[in-house]
């Protein structure tokens, strides 16, 4: 089996948008082959629909939100968080001419989908609904968004590539070399390999400039010369289909993916700074705390986009190489690469049905 063109376990949870970003306008996001349409109801609850309107198939995220449903741009057929089809204009006896004949509300509905807001994202479930409340497919926990000792930052992937070739490069920390300019640690030295059915880990031994109770020492990122490295300990784990990495006691990030297709990957990388090592923050009064953590946050986003750009690039240029079929021999020499292939390979094979899109074929979305 190519690990290129797997297709995703959809018996798992996945990040398609951040809280913020969904309101009472709707909103059109892709997840795997599907565009699904997200909106919050007058409550603040939100909802997710299969984003076609089953009358002529136009997007129903052209549409507006009235109370708790959501009406077609085109006709003005409601429908509500179930999907159901709950008002059509024209068969509305206020709406219909006196000589016209009026109809019954036909039974109509379209696809709705188990949806969470947690720590901060909205999380989507495409699978076997039967599985929902499984002790494995459970959203990945991000305790740090919420906790006032942690400063988060948070970066969008969107790239045209397989997911397969981002997780490779998450979890292949020899590739430094690159982030030279971005990143405050170096030397990465893979020293532990674990791996079970459920996750692939890989502990790291690096070199890092960077102390968090000496800020100043930032300032090492832009002059080389004056660097004073120690050793951290550098821990990458791919859980998946998300991934989270470590750096000492100080940095935790989180990728969480959202594959759109097998050529375009979107995710959320999000890096987290921890304010423990300053002890007297915790004295004080939590509001302040909270404001704090509310003011700094994105702090660290030039940095984040930085590395960013610069993966993707790399990202990339190997789904470009694999497209044009190029079989030129490959020496790889961190042995987490063939673990996540394998994972990833084992995943496919355990979800049901996993090469079938759902509701239509490639071709027919558009992207």
């Amino acid at each position: 089996m190519d690990v290129r063109s797997c297709g995703i376990n959809l018996n798992h949870w996945y990040v398609v948008a951040q809280s913020q970003e969904i309101t009472t306008k709707p909103k059109e996001v892709k997840l795997w082959y599907n565009s699904i349409v997200l909106y919050r109801d007058s409550m603040g609850k939100i909802h997710a629909l299969d984003n076609r309107c089953p009358h002529r198939q136009v997007k129903l995220s052209e549409g507006k939100v009235l109370e708790n449903s959501l009406e077609c741009a085109y006709h003005g057929w409601q429908f509500n968080g179930e999907g159901n089809c709950t008002f059509i204009p024209y068969l509305n006896p206020e709406f219909s001419c006196s000589n016209s004949n009026n109809k019954a509300l036909p039974k109509i509905k379209i696809e709705s989908y188990p949806v969470q807001e947690f720590d901060g994202f909205v999380w989507i479930f495409l699978g076997d609904k039967k599985l929902l409340n499984s002790d494995k497919n459970q959203t990945m926990s991000i305790p740090e968004w919420d906790h006032l000792n942690y400063i988060a930052t948070v970066s969008v992937i969107d790239c045209q590539a397989h997911f397969s070739f981002l997780i490779e490069n998450l979890m292949d920390m020899y590739h430094g070399h690159l982030h030279d300019d971005y990143q405050a640690w170096t030397d990465a030295n893979l020293k532990e390999l674990l791996t079970t059915e459920e996750e692939v880990k890989g502990i790291y031994e690096a070199k890092s400039y960077y102390k968090i109770d000496k800020i100043w020492s930032i300032s090492q990122l832009f002059f080389p010369s004056f660097r004073s490295l120690h050793p951290e300990s550098l821990m990458v784990n791919y859980c998946y289909p998300h991934w989270q990495s470590t750096l000492g006691k100080d940095f935790t990030i989180y990728c969480l993916l959202c594959p759109i297709s097998l050529t375009h990957t979107k995710a959320y990388l999000i890096h987290f700074t921890s304010l423990n090592a300053f002890w007297r923050l915790h004295k004080l009064p939590r509001w302040f705390r909270q404001f704090i953590k509310d003011k700094l946050y994105g702090t660290a986003q030039t940095m984040l986009d930085g590395l960013v750009a610069q993966d993707i690039i790399m990202i990339e240029q190997e789904q470009q190489a694999y497209e044009q079929k190029i079989r030129k021999p490959t020496y790889e020499i961190n042995p987490t690469i063939p673990a996540v292939q394998k994972m990833i390979k084992k995943q496919v094979k355990d979800e049901c049905n996993p090469d079938i899109l759902r509701r239509g074929d490639r071709e027919n979305f558009i992207i």
